[in-house]
């Protein structure tokens, strides 16, 4: 009798190990038992109720064999399909209707259709960003080179006076780029390079005669015919130049023609060319968004 009951215990407590207790049924009674049978709807949600929120996946996909959660909805994340392949967006949409917008303002304000010549018979060589000028005189070859990308200084925040417009406060944009000038003779197997900017405080000031706008930095000789120069030859900088030396190297460019007037002309070619690129910029921008 023992051993019985012993057997019995044992197997009653199997279940509680294996399985979480299960919540105590109450018994029915007659009249529930009565109406479930005649409306078994009743122990369902109304209509319009929330449903449970544990729901399998299977659920969540309708009922069919592959479950949605694993496939985007058409059109969930506002994505508007061109054939290409490619995701665009609402947004897309949107940018790429304010490109198009900015373009037409941009050729509206656009003074040079095409690029403006240098006066003194100067060829102009053009390859994407980067422009020579290119002179010859007297058994020299005189080459001026610069890039408009990051030529545009950054506008000073003055406050608007009284009574003036914001649009009205707004200068017009212009490039000032560092050039290189490049002084090669037929007899030589050097080049004599200095390196020339626009300082800031000298631009714009047309009332000043005698002023310079454009300024030597350093100055140096370079091998002939080789692109590639080489750090170990000796660089001047003007910083420490005596006024007189530094005199005389302004002269030496203006005789070649590098005067004030070259680098005004210089800086009407740099801003030109610098606002044809950026609107070019902003057509493969454009372009680009709305993969054509």
């Amino acid at each position: 009798m023992l051993l019985t009951r012993a057997l019995r215990a044992a197997s009653a407590l199997r279940p509680a190990l294996r399985h979480p207790p299960r919540r105590l049924l109450l018994p029915l009674s007659s009249s529930s038992i009565s109406s479930f049978s005649a409306s078994p709807r009743a122990l369902l949600p109304p209509p319009g109720a929330a449903p449970p929120l544990a729901r399998s996946l299977w659920q969540l996909g309708g009922g069919g064999g592959r479950t949605a959660l694993l496939r985007p909805r058409r059109g969930s994340a506002g994505g508007v399909s061109c054939g290409c392949g490619g995701l665009h967006t609402e947004g897309d949409k949107a940018f790429a209707q304010f490109l198009t917008d900015e373009i037409k303002e941009e050729k509206k304000i656009q003074k040079h259709k095409s690029l403006p010549k240098v006066s003194g018979g100067w060829e102009l060589e053009v390859h994407g960003t980067e422009a020579k000028l290119v002179r010859k005189v007297a058994g020299e070859k005189i080459t001026v080179t610069f890039n408009i990308n990051n030529s545009i200084p950054p506008s000073a925040d003055d406050e608007p006076q009284e009574g003036q417009k914001v649009d009205e406060q707004e200068p017009d944009l212009t490039s000032t780029p560092n050039f290189v000038v490049e002084v090669i003779k037929d007899d030589t197997k050097q080049t004599l390079v200095l390196d020339c900017h626009y300082p800031e405080d000298e631009v714009g000031n047309e009332g000043e005669d005698e002023s310079d706008i454009f300024t030597i930095r350093e100055v140096s000789f370079q091998p002939t015919g080789e692109s590639d120069w080489k750090e170990t030859n000796y660089t001047l900088n003007t910083d420490s130049l005596d006024w007189a030396l530094y005199d005389h190297l302004m002269d030496f460019l203006a005789d070649r023609g590098v005067d004030n007037t070259f680098a005004d002309e210089l800086i009407e070619l740099s801003t030109a060319l610098e606002h044809q690129e950026y609107i070019k910029f902003l057509e493969d921008l454009k372009s680009f968004v709305k993969c054509q």
